[in-house]
């Protein structure tokens, strides 16, 4: 059995475990951005989920124009220890900072592209229903789509801005991550 036989398995468990939280935490960070309503249950379990290490940072790091610095924080630090791991303990603290700066403006923009397909299928499958879920979804859509649908008029009753922003939002991480990972 080689040495590092347990090591692919368990940095497999810790990405997975690690960046589900960092995808909380981004979602969290949406939410509060929106005002979304914190009585949601989806709401108020990603404010469970996240509320005692924010606790922690949250006098060292406030919320400024309803950005939570101490979840943003929180994620980017999260993935500093994965990029650390992942890169085999790495020398250089400053390409470690560029791996995860990179990595979470990735997965930020990510959310918008899933968050708006689930949008778009979910008005095709059963639209015009109240689920607590689907509310969530809105929120964090809609300051994308918003200005999309500033420009683009629906067609035929048929809403085109999501097509709109979801090619807008891969041209972006198109033009944004490169050049951080060339960085590196």
């Amino acid at each position: 059995m080689p040495a590092g036989y347990l090591s692919n398995p368990l940095m497999l468990i810790l990405n997975t475990l690690v960046g589900a939280y960092i995808f909380v935490l981004i979602v969290r960070v949406l939410l509060q951005y929106t005002r979304a309503d914190s009585r949601n249950p989806v709401s108020s379990f990603i404010n469970k989920l996240t509320r005692v290490p924010l606790k922690a940072l949250k006098p060292i790091f406030p919320t400024v124009k309803n950005i939570s610095l101490a979840a943003v924080a929180l994620a980017l630090m999260l993935q500093m220890v994965l990029g650390f791991l992942a890169m085999g303990g790495a020398p250089n603290i400053w390409v470690v900072f560029i791996w995860s700066l990179a990595e979470l403006i990735d997965s930020l923009i990510n959310v918008f592209i899933y968050s708006i397909f689930a949008v778009v299928i979910i008005s095709w499958i059963n639209p015009g229903s109240y689920n607590p879920a689907v509310e969530v979804l809105h929120k964090i859509t809609e300051p994308v789509l918003k200005p999309f649908r500033r420009l683009i008029p629906p067609v035929s009753g048929m809403d085109l801005s999501p097509i709109a922003a979801l090619l807008a939002l891969q041209v972006l991480k198109m033009l944004l991550i490169p050049p951080l990972f060339a960085l590196i």
